[in-house]
Formats: structure tokens, C-alpha cells, sequence
């Protein structure tokens, strides 16, 4: 009976410990009087389990169960090597009809310089850290990594020219991939609110803004197996400043940013976005 007692206790105990994301841990330990010992720790109770003095040889187990305090929570944690993985597009608010658009880009239109569905955003976060404020419900998030942007044409005919940037539609390529890719190397800072701070995933959101700075930009197209890369700054904006948000909903946790500005410094009049699944710790 005591045997059943102790398991539907640890059971019990166990599920507790789940619904508070806390783990458990079993170990065996022995008196100095060898005596031998069992101890179940679920989250904040400790079951131990020992033979009782006046039993017999098969012995009956006594269970002792007790609580503990857990450690505090450091006021700054760290989570390492974050990944997103997300969709990335943008608003294009391009006067095709000027003579500086066309001077850029002649011949063009939002048709013709459409984005597809596909365009990827990855982002790598070296670092995040969250600084804890107001007891660990309101706390401020900050970071360093990378944002890689990959923007795939509709148009696969789209073709940058450098010194100085001029946008085409070569009808003379059927390439089977054409992209552009704009990368930064970003600093995120946001507002976090953790509604359950006792939880290992939890529930809330983080607000903020980012300033990114691009570092890489290139033309890459893929046509019969060969592979042509044009490296230049094709007039894109050197800074990108952002609004950024994410959302935490246990396990799950999404993230977006929208930029506060054209990504070009002339020519086009695109403001890019980003949606996506954020993989991270907390």
C-alpha cells in the first residue's frame, strides 16, 4: 500500500512539476549506518524514501516528503546562438513614373520588380541577454547577430549593373534562381514582459528597435548549372533602423521586424518586413 502511496505521490508530483516547467531528478544515496536511501526530487518537494526501523527483513518503506526553497533567479541571463527562420518581403512604395525610378531601374514597374512569396529571412543572434527590471515580469532584452535577406524576383530576368547601379530586365537570361541578398550585422533592444517567470517557456512578448548595419549586399544568379555572384552596394541604405517585436507562447515563439525607412538610398522606395519562427530558449 505504502509502495502505491509513494508512487501516486511522485506521479502527482511529477505533473505539478511539468505544469511548472520543473524537472526531476532521482538519485540513491547510503548512511553512514548503511542504510539505504532513495530521494525523488519533483520541482519544489523532495520524496525520500527508507527503510523503517522496526520492519522486517522485506521491510516497508517509510516516506518522508519535505520542500525546498529554489535559488534565486539571476537578475541577468544570457541565451546563446538564436536562429530565425522567417519570410522576408517588402512595401513597395515606388513612383515608377519618375525619371529618377527610371533613370535606376528603366523599363520597370511593381510587376516587374515584385518579389516572390519565397524571399528568406534568417537571422543568427550570437547573443541575447535579458536584464531584469521589474521583478522578472518586465525586463530589457538586448543582442548582436546577423540578418540575411534573401529577396528572389518574380521577374528572374531582373539584372543589377555596379559603377553605378542600373536595374534591367535582360531578356537575354533564363536563369533558374535570381536573388538579391542584403546582409547586417544588428543590435536588437526591447522591452520584455514575462508574464509567468517561473516557467522555463512561458507566455509573453517583447517590443522594441533595432539598428542594423549592412555589411554585404550581392546579385547571385543560377542558370544551367552556373553560378554568377555581383557584389556591390547597389545604392542600398548603409543603416537599417526597424521596429521589432516577439511573441512567446510556451514552446512557441515568433518574431517580426517592420523598417522604419527606405532600404534604398535612391531609385526604389521599398520598406522590407520580416515574419518568422524564432528558435530560442527563452
Amino acid at each position: 500500500m505504502k509502495r502505491l502511496l509513494l508512487a501516486i505521490i511522485a506521479l502527482s508530483g511529477a505533473m505539478v512539476g511539468l505544469a511548472q516547467d520543473t524537472t526531476g531528478t532521482v538519485k540513491t544515496d547510503t548512511t553512514g549506518a548503511g542504510e539505504k536511501v532513495d530521494t525523488i526530487r519533483v520541482g519544489g518537494m523532495i520524496i525520500i524514501k527508507k527503510k523503517g526501523q522496526d520492519d522486517n527483513e522485506k521491510g516497508n518503506p517509510d516516506i518522508v516528503i519535505s520542500t525546498h526553497k529554489r535559488s534565486p533567479k539571476s537578475n541577468l541571463s544570457t541565451n546563446w546562438w538564436i536562429m530565425d527562420i522567417g519570410f522576408a518581403n517588402v512595401v513597395d512604395n515606388t513612383d515608377y513614373s519618375s525619371a529618377e525610378t527610371q533613370a535606376f531601374a528603366p523599363g520597370s514597374s511593381k510587376e516587374t520588380m515584385k518579389l516572390k512569396s519565397k524571399s528568406v529571412n534568417v537571422n543568427l543572434w550570437f547573443f541575447m541577454q535579458r536584464l531584469n527590471i521589474i521583478k522578472h515580469v518586465v525586463n530589457l532584452k538586448y543582442g548582436l547577430g546577423l540578418e540575411l535577406n534573401n529577396y528572389h524576383f518574380d521577374e528572374d530576368r531582373v539584372r543589377f549593373s555596379k559603377n553605378p547601379t542600373v536595374i534591367t530586365i535582360d531578356h537575354t537570361l533564363s536563369p533558374k534562381k535570381n536573388k538579391l541578398a542584403v546582409d547586417y550585422i544588428t543590435v536588437p533592444m526591447m522591452l520584455n514582459f514575462n508574464f509567468t517567470p517561473d516557467r522555463y517557456n512561458g507566455f509573453g512578448f517583447s517590443a522594441g528597435v533595432s539598428a542594423g548595419y549592412r555589411y554585404s549586399a550581392r546579385q547571385k544568379i543560377k542558370m544551367d548549372g552556373d553560378k554568377a555572384k555581383i557584389h556591390d552596394d547597389f545604392d542600398l541604405a548603409k543603416w537599417r533602423i526597424a521596429y521589432i517585436g516577439e511573441l512567446n507562447i510556451g514552446f512557441v515563439k515568433l518574431y517580426g521586424s517592420y523598417a522604419m525607412d527606405n532600404m534604398w538610398d535612391k531609385g526604389l522606395d521599398w520598406t522590407p518586413y520580416n515574419v518568422g519562427l524564432r528558435l530560442s530558449h527563452w
